[in-house]
């Protein structure tokens, strides 16, 4: 009497697994990886070296409302397009080398296999985005300090919120770049995209009615961006509430993302 063998279940565990491999295989993750420490440390280094004489310089206004947090982490700013690309590979990777088909023939509900993928780019995001704060912060504040001005510490009010803050606004970046990248299946066209949203838009910020203000609260590099501040900004007094609308935006497209990657063809 012969038996038929089952094909053994593929839990989300499994695929999750098989996503962290794919990921920590590829050489390009671990070259955007140190490129992000390398550029975004750098960044800040160079921008703390003349803040000496910028303080010396300042107004009495501009004193009082000088932030060495929030320059320290003015990194976020190329950050952001670097982990953007991070997320973007997770998924055009295998668009670009034709494997992206083997992954649905080992796992063939689509939704399962997104959102292992989602998870990996969240996952790291926010270890690379918070070490990356913090640490720049750190810099940041041992470079003002060799030029006596005023500094900051973790103690500090706000501190560990605009850190905290900066890591949770570059994993929602990385979400966004996977969400494009899943919608438009190609690196340079996601990369044109997310570039768009977090530099063009922006720059003509000042061109947008005022019925569209809402929007811009929440933008990337705009509203959103006011997280990174310890010293409150009148344009945008809740940093926080703006960075949650900014997820939600995020979101939004993740939805998009899933719904388009479960109807199509590969």
């Amino acid at each position: 009497m012969s038996t038929v063998a089952t094909a053994p279940t593929v839990t989300f565990a499994d695929t999750l697994r098989a996503e962290w491999v794919k990921f920590r295989s590829l050489r390009s993750t671990w070259s955007t990886l140190a490129c992000l420490f390398l550029v975004g440390l750098g960044i800040t280094a160079l921008a703390m070296s003349s803040a000496g004489t910028d303080y010396a310089n300042a107004t009495a206004a501009e004193r009082a409302a000088w932030d060495p947090t929030n320059l320290s982490l003015t990194t976020y700013i190329v950050a952001q397009l670097i982990i953007g690309v991070l997320g973007i590979l997770i998924v055009t990777s295998e668009y670009a080398t034709g494997l992206m088909q083997t992954s649905l023939m080992a796992t063939p509900r689509r939704h399962r296999l997104l959102a292992a993928k989602v998870v990996v780019a969240a996952a790291v995001a926010v270890a690379a985005g918070q070490v990356l704060m913090l640490t720049s912060f750190l810099l940041g504040q041992a470079v003002l300090s060799a030029q006596d001005v005023p500094s900051a510490t973790l103690r500090d009010p706000g501190v560990l919120s605009a850190i905290g803050g900066g890591g949770l606004y570059l994993t929602a970046i990385a979400l966004l770049a996977a969400g494009l990248g899943t919608i438009i299946r190609a690196t340079a066209g996601a990369l044109a995209t997310l570039v768009s949203i977090v530099f063009l838009v922006p720059a003509l910020a000042g061109l947008f009615p005022s019925w569209l203000q809402g929007l811009v609260d929440v933008w990337p590099t705009q509203g959103a961006a006011a997280v990174f501040a310890t010293v409150p900004d009148p344009d945008y007094p809740h940093p926080w509430l703006n960075l949650g609308g900014m997820c939600l935006g995020v979101a939004a497209v993740l939805v998009a993302a899933f719904v388009v990657f479960s109807r199509r063809d590969v």
